[in-house]
């Protein structure tokens, strides 16, 4: 387990930091080394394209844990779904198009 500014890191965590390059990453921590500081990211999203859905390492300085978020509303719950599938997430996006269906069904029943 890596912290950074008594935060503590561990895989499955969604980060934002900064790769080597100085590219602007955000991603999950696929794993993790002690020995020398670094996490493992899988890329969701990144200034540079060709980083999407590799696995790069950061210095665990160089990033920050991402708030947990409750999707409230279709959008968010649209753009999760969209994250789930980049990053091949098939629980996450079972979860959240249940979430969907629920919504969709609420709004339709109300008319």
């Amino acid at each position: 387990m890596l912290t950074n500014n008594n935060t503590v890191l561990q895989p499955g965590d969604w980060i934002k930091g900064k790769s080597v390059d100085g590219e602007l990453i955000i991603g999950y921590i696929e794993s993790q080394s002690m020995l020398d500081g670094v996490v493992k990211v899988t890329v969701a999203k990144s200034d540079n394209r060709e980083t999407f859905g590799k696995t790069i390492p950061i210095l665990s300085k160089n990033v920050r844990k991402l708030p947990l978020s409750n999707a409230v509303n279709k959008e968010q719950i649209l753009f999760l779904i969209d994250l789930a599938l980049l990053t091949g997430d098939e629980e996450w996006f079972i979860k959240l198009s249940s979430k969907l269906n629920s919504i969709n069904q609420l709004v339709d029943g109300v008319h």
